[in-house]
């Protein structure tokens, strides 16, 4: 979208704005008022630009490589790493930042003034205020308290350029109240392209925000004027008017096979589930990178996704898979057969065809865990050696309202059975699940508490959250979540990977009954492994170098209960991996605090301390 919204944009956008990381520079507007706010024209060509705050294609692709739980990495963020991240590195609050709020304030400010009939004017004031509270909550997330700026700084304004941050408090009832204005005067009901904001984006997003507001208040147990309770009303308030108004439903043709990966491979978005978009286009060169991501060996963090998450994925009946008999010690065939139908929709598993090939994990390549992303992979092999991508990346999905209405009703205790069956039964009927459709959950399932949400006792709340992690996943909502939550500690989980029965001999991936891989440990045992499978098919064996050693920066191996193994990856690392309290926000740049001695620290950061697991 950001090459095509530069392209609507033309000279409007050019020299926008510009002010400093500290709040201190000079800011500059060199647009003028008269041509931008004499028109409705005008007013609509400046509104395009806010839409370059969104992120890129690259950006949507690589973020859950790098800042999740349930996924393993070549390397991993300085931000978890014990010692690599402190406020001499920190960013988040530079000029490029600060511009954009100047820019939606200079626009707020003069448009109050523009020759256009009331309900026009309002429309666009609206478009603007999401956009102010888009800004700030992604500013809050990050830093917690922050200055609210509500206009366009003057340079001469010294007390508000060199004021201290704002409360939290203060901060997120201004988001609120930008939101309750977008709600209310946003005219665009609905947009054929996806790509614009509508007023359903404005109750969608405002259900977001108030979700991830009012559970973060809640676990981290913040004792601010307004509760917890009252966020946690408004996100199930604004989702349900969406459920209830807007015509949305989940997007599916009665194939549970293949209706949520060919949502996420639509050129054009599925206009009735996904609500906004980042759209690309080849013929404008608006392309993104997410197969390269996601299948080459060299480029990006070489991501995949390890087994106690894949364990999460239910049954086609509805039961844990973790109530199988001898789940532990299950192959990658079994492991995959009568599961959740988005588990062969986000992960390459047996009868994956791409070009008309039936294919496996790479597990000599990409795949070193043996779950490999495909969930927005075309199956283009073209595209993964080169920037070719032109399927849409979801921003705003009906999923998503419906499963921010379910967290917010269980987590009030108001969650009925009807309220169930409306959000997350329907999402797991999509998935071709057939069991406990109708009714609330009543009992925990231990793995899943265990391994995950040891604090959660409600087998509601828990199985939202798994619903959450399967149906959401790669979408950009797992670190978040996990913050709100208080579960920090889940960044530190270690890597490991599908179960084989044994090492130095074949094994059959795709039941077939004829060898497709081997995890070896010397050259000499690989040759004595290929010679048990049918000369015919050697050169289609699979083959990757194991250790047996813990401290080894190979793939490693380690032993299972029972006989067998499980690979893993990178476990000599993990006490490096740190996640502690202070963790839950980033550090004040210390150049911030160089130039405006009124901006404080937060807690833990303090004295450019390091990450330390505190």
């Amino acid at each position: 979208m950001k090459k095509i919204t530069k392209l609507l944009l033309g000279a409007v956008a050019t020299g926008l704005m510009a002010v400093s990381c500290d709040l201190t520079e000079e800011p500059i507007a060199s647009v003028s008022k008269e041509t931008v706010f004499g028109s409705e024209s005008g007013i609509k060509a400046y509104s395009w630009s806010f839409y370059e705050y969104l992120p890129s294609g690259s950006d949507l692709g690589y973020i859950e490589g790098r800042m999740v739980d349930y996924l393993d990495a070549t390397n991993y963020q300085a931000f978890l790493h014990k010692d690599a991240y402190n406020a001499e590195v920190a960013s988040g609050w530079s000029a490029s930042v600060w511009k954009e709020l100047r820019n939606i304030n200079w626009f707020l400010q003069n448009c109050e003034e523009a020759q256009v009939e009331e309900p026009v004017k309002n429309n666009y004031i609206g478009l603007a205020r999401f956009w102010r509270a888009y800004f700030y909550y992604g500013m809050v997330k990050q830093f917690g308290d922050v200055p609210w700026i509500d206009h366009a700084l003057d340079v001469n304004e010294t007390d508000a350029l060199m004021a201290p941050r704002d409360s939290r408090e203060l901060v997120m009832e201004n988001v609120w109240k930008d939101l309750e204005f977008a709600q209310q005067n946003i005219s665009l009901d609905k947009d054929p392209t996806c790509s614009q904001v509508t007023k359903w984006v404005a109750y969608a997003f405002a259900s977001r925000i108030a979700l991830f507001e009012g559970t973060f208040r809640k676990y981290h147990k913040l004792n601010l004027s307004t509760s917890s309770s009252t966020w946690l009303d408004r996100a199930a308030t604004a989702a349900k008017y969406v459920m209830d108004n807007s015509g949305y439903k989940l997007y599916s043709t009665g194939k549970p096979a293949k209706d949520y990966r060919d949502m996420f491979l639509a050129n054009a978005p599925k206009t009735d589930e996904i609500m906004m978009a980042e759209v690309f286009s080849s013929d404008l060169a608006a392309v993104h990178g997410t197969n390269v991501y996601f299948n080459s060996q060299t480029n990006g963090s070489c991501c995949n996704f390890i087994r106690p998450f894949i364990c999460t994925f239910l049954q086609t009946d509805g039961t844990p898979y973790t109530d199988r008999p001898g789940w532990e010690t299950e192959g990658f065939y079994a492991e995959t057969r009568n599961r959740d139908a988005r588990l062969a929709q986000i992960i390459r598993t047996p009868g994956f065809v791409r070009e008309g090939e039936t294919v496996l994990p790479e597990i000599d390549g990409y795949a070193r865990l043996g779950y490999q992303p495909i969930k927005f992979c075309v199956d283009a092999k073209a595209a993964d050696t080169k920037a070719l991508n032109d399927n849409m990346l979801s921003l705003f999905r009906y999923a998503e309202v419906l499963l921010n209405y379910a967290e917010a009703k269980a987590e009030l205790g108001t969650l009925s059975d009807a309220d169930w069956a409306q959000t997350v039964g329907a999402i797991r009927a999509r998935a071709g699940i057939t069991g406990g459709l109708t009714s609330k959950p009543t009992k925990v399932d231990t793995y899943l508490q265990q391994t995950y949400y040891p604090d959660v006792n409600d087998a509601a709340i828990l199985e939202i959250r798994r619903e959450r992690g399967c149906e959401l996943c790669l979408e950009g909502f797992r670190f978040d979540d996990i913050r709100r939550w208080a579960c920090g500690e889940l960044m530190t989980i270690s890597w490991t990977g599908m179960y084989i029965e044994d090492i130095d001999k074949p094994l059959d991936l795709d039941g077939d009954g004829i060898g497709d891989a081997v995890y070896y440990t010397t050259k000499a045992k690989l040759k004595a492994a290929l010679a048990l499978v049918p000369e015919t098919e050697r050169d289609k064996v699979m083959s990757r170098v194991v250790s047996t050693d813990p401290a080894s920066s190979d793939l490693q191996v380690h032993a299972a209960p029972g006989g067998g193994y499980y690979l893993a990856w990178n476990t000599q690392e993990d006490k490096n991996r740190v996640f502690g309290k202070k963790q839950y926000l980033y550090p004040i740049p210390a150049m911030v605090m160089v130039r405006n001695p009124n901006i404080t620290q937060n807690p833990g950061w303090e004295n450019n301390a390091f990450n330390d697991g505190n």
